[in-house]
């Protein structure tokens, strides 16, 4: 499911930041030596975080009917990913960063979800909306000073990007159908024989023998 994200974003970016420009749009971790080896203008949307909004988790089933209405298979309702991305720019000049940067800001401003036309067929089939918060502040455990140092790369501007996308556990619970036809009982005769216990029989005295 990330991966279908990160085709929305860059889908996203690149039709209203970058514009046809040669400007690159990469998802890799911006390390110190993967900075020195850039050469051309880009747009790094690095994935550093991951976690569910337990706020929005719900209990309960997703029911599946046939043409009669019949219940034909369960399944759990979507668990709701928070995925948040550090987006940063890189170029020769501080003043083309910002201006990228500015282009980013404006892009996921105009939108609280992903637009439906940007969304993978398998985002689409799940016909739940796709989150986009930008520039919101991180929460206190997730701090992006410590992501530069964790990366071993120099403070630089970014922007902020989480994208909070259903996920639909893989459990599928069928349902027994209805028996439709009538019940058929079968009965077989039994013959019970009563036998004779032969120590019943026996002599008196001779009961000891038995």
């Amino acid at each position: 499911m990330i991966n279908e994200v990160d085709e929305v974003l860059r889908s996203l970016v690149k039709a209203e930041v970058v514009q046809g420009t040669d400007v690159e749009v990469l998802f890799d971790a911006p390390t110190r030596d993967w900075a020195s080896r850039r050469n051309t203008p880009t747009l790094d949307m690095y994935l550093y975080d991951i976690r569910e909004d337990t706020r929005r988790r719900a209990t309960g089933f997703i029911e599946a009917r046939n043409e009669e209405g019949v219940v034909v298979d369960r399944s759990s309702l979507p668990r709701y990913i928070k995925l948040a991305y550090l987006i940063t720019a890189w170029t020769q000049r501080p003043e083309d960063e910002h201006r990228l940067l500015s282009s980013v800001l404006a892009c996921f401003m105009k939108y609280e979800i992903a637009p439906a036309t940007f969304l993978t067929p398998l985002l689409a089939e799940l016909e739940t909306p796709v989150g986009l918060q930008i520039a919101y502040p991180p929460p206190e455990d997730r701090q992006v000073s410590d992501v530069w140092s964790s990366l071993g790369g120099d403070l630089k501007p970014s922007v902020d990007l989480v994208v909070t996308v259903p996920m639909v556990p893989a459990a599928l619970y069928e349902i027994a159908q209805a028996v439709m036809k009538p019940m058929r009982l079968r009965s077989f005769a039994q013959v019970t024989v009563e036998g004779e216990d032969p120590e019943r029989h026996l002599p008196d005295g001779d009961r000891s023998l038995a």
